[in-house]
């Protein structure tokens, strides 16, 4: 889907989330705050929240009118963002950054690679890269998400992504996650990792 899409689907529809996600949140929470970068950051729910938390954050999306949805709500909620339109597949920070985030972007083999080893190599020595997002395998065992496998991934290909590159894996797993769908609980399944750069690199 290009940014003409997005941009549409953003018009078509009210704001999808103004808090975090709860992976996202957990995984984040403790952290000093540093700069950051939100990839993909759509509606900038996840920056705005780190922004809240002491975080210099850069929201990055080719999707001009979910950054514009998100900039009013960080003016509303007084916050500083820095937003860039952009396509995260050949976009990079300037400097090394403390945190880059990853969350719910999913596409195809290639530039998945390409944008997470890009993630990786723009840590500053310490930084930390998270990675939420739906599982390859939940298509078939889950519930939502795209049902297009060739975007979906497993931490074992994320690990794969980053091998050679200046990387301590943290976490790197599938997670449960319950959801309600029509007045049912299900659940959907994520692939979660988390990592540093080592300091001395």
């Amino acid at each position: 889907m290009d940014a003409d899409a997005w941009d549409a689907r953003y018009a078509e529809s009210p704001q999808w989330s103004a808090t975090p996600n709860d992976l996202v949140a957990a995984e984040l929470g403790a952290l000093s705050p540093g700069t950051a970068v939100d990839l993909a950051a759509g509606e900038g729910r996840h920056a705005i929240w780190l922004a809240e938390h002491g975080w210099a954050v850069t929201a990055v999306d080719f999707a001009e009118a979910g950054l514009a949805r998100g900039r009013r709500a960080a003016e509303d909620r007084g916050v500083q963002v820095t937003w860039e339109v952009a396509d995260v597949v050949t976009w990079r920070p300037h400097e090394p950054v403390d945190l880059v985030l990853l969350a719910y972007l999913h596409l195809v083999a290639e530039e998945r690679r390409r944008v997470h080893r890009t993630a990786v190599e723009s840590l500053a020595p310490g930084g930390t890269f998270l990675l939420v997002g739906h599982d390859a395998s939940n298509i078939a065992e889950g519930v939502g998400g795209p049902q297009d496998p060739t975007v979906l991934c497993t931490a074992e290909d994320v690990l794969a992504d980053v091998a050679g590159l200046p990387f301590h894996p943290q976490r790197a797993e599938r997670v449960a996650r319950t959801v309600v769908v029509d007045g049912v609980e299900r659940t959907a399944y994520d692939v979660v990792v988390r990592g540093q750069r080592p300091s001395g690199s």
